[in-house]
């Protein structure tokens, strides 16, 4: 009886990491085929090339707002990413930000991959990565470092 709920947990553990890795193929396709948002009339302006950052169109005849044949595509739900892999890190781990090691303590290595807050300092950071190391925690932006 043992065996078998085991074999079963394991099965329902293989099952979901299928579905997981499915999703993410799905996410990395769309991430691929997303095309860039770019602000309509950016290439216009200079004063809107400077901020080169999407800005929903709304004026009444824009172009751009009626989804016209040689404009900028404009921000769909569409190109949303699969619900289960919303927000996870490529890895297929969820980020965590980490500002000492104290936090650290509390990751768990099987589900986390850590962020070094941009605040920490350089003696903290090499602190926090010397006892990622030991814990065998995944740290996305130990650079060099690691």
């Amino acid at each position: 009886m043992d065996l078998q709920e085991a074999m079963q947990k394991r099965k329902a553990a293989l099952a979901e990491l299928r579905k997981k890795r499915k999703a993410m193929k799905k996410a990395v396709k769309v991430r691929n085929d997303l095309p860039e948002f770019i602000r309509y009339h950016w290439w216009r302006y200079f004063r809107l090339e400077r901020g080169y950052k999407w800005r929903k169109p709304k004026g009444n005849d824009n172009k751009s707002r009626l989804q016209l044949k040689g404009y900028p595509p404009i921000v769909k739900i569409g190109y949303r990413t699969p619900k289960e892999v919303r927000g996870l890190h490529p890895s297929g781990l969820e980020p965590v930000i980490v500002h000492n090691v104290k936090e650290l303590e509390k990751v768990d290595k099987e589900k986390h991959i850590v962020y070094i807050a941009s605040s920490v300092g350089k003696r903290k950071r090499a602190l926090i990565l010397k006892r990622a190391k030991e814990l065998g925690i995944r740290v996305a932006n130990g650079g060099v470092e690691q």
